[in-house]
């Protein structure tokens, strides 16, 4: 419990300054010194992003999206960008609820399927009221421009800063129509790497075009952590 609500505290927190000037995605900070940062990011047999391969067919249920805030502002943390979210969200999995307090990006994707990569992901971070953490995974292929992904990138802070978004846009704009989803036992996937959060990987991409990647990867880098062992987990699929 007590590693729990030291995860949840770190990523609400949208992580804390100390911890960000001592790790990042290249040279002496880079993700395979993250163990001096952390002992869990090196030695934890549940870490992610994993490549999602050999899944185990399950009756999972639905996931039940209860969102009906928008994102209202894109924070530059150094390290990803970070889309602030108004009023109550609530993503209910296994009879709980859990709400919704940013998402954040990645490019290229962390997680792969059958080692396929995609060329940014967005991970939604839930947290219920004792602190356990829940994250919902969207992969965006290439394709036609992103509408919702444009507005954020308008405004979006080309340094650590934060910005308010002059169109906000309803949440459930970037969610796809169909939810069915790939499910584990993972981690934060950055430091302190904390173990015992439950990953919810939707199957069906959005899109995103070229130039919206590439100004993806201007504002934030190459931001995606290697992937890690399986080990002994199940992933599951519906």
């Amino acid at each position: 419990m007590k590693k729990t609500l030291v995860a949840a505290a770190m990523i609400l927190a949208s992580m804390s300054q100390v911890q960000a000037s001592e790790w990042g995605y290249h040279g002496e900070h880079s993700p395979e010194h993250w163990g001096n940062v952390s002992a869990t990011c090196a030695q934890g047999q549940n870490q992610s992003p994993i490549d999602i391969s050999a899944v185990t067919k399950a009756e999972l249920k639905d996931l039940k999206f209860d969102y009906s805030g928008q994102a209202v502002s894109v924070t530059n943390n150094g390290h990803t960008l970070q889309a602030s979210v108004s009023q109550q969200n609530i993503l209910w999995v296994d009879g709980q609820s859990f709400e919704l307090k940013q998402f954040h990006f990645h490019t290229p994707s962390e997680n792969q399927v059958d080692g396929q990569s995609y060329p940014l992901e967005a991970h939604y971070v839930h947290a219920d009221k004792e602190g356990h953490l829940a994250v919902v995974s969207l992969f965006f292929k290439l394709g036609e421009q992103n509408a919702e992904l444009e507005k954020l990138l308008a405004v979006a802070p080309k340094e650590e800063a934060k910005a308010d978004l002059s169109k906000p846009f309803d949440i459930t704009a970037l969610l796809p129509k169909e939810k069915q989803y790939y499910r584990f036992n993972g981690s934060l996937t950055t430091p302190p790497c904390s173990e015992g959060v439950r990953w919810l990987v939707l199957k069906q991409p959005l899109t995103i075009s070229n130039t919206q990647v590439e100004k993806f990867e201007q504002l934030m880098g190459h931001n995606n952590r290697p992937i890690q062992a399986i080990n002994a987990r199940v992933i599951l699929s519906n």
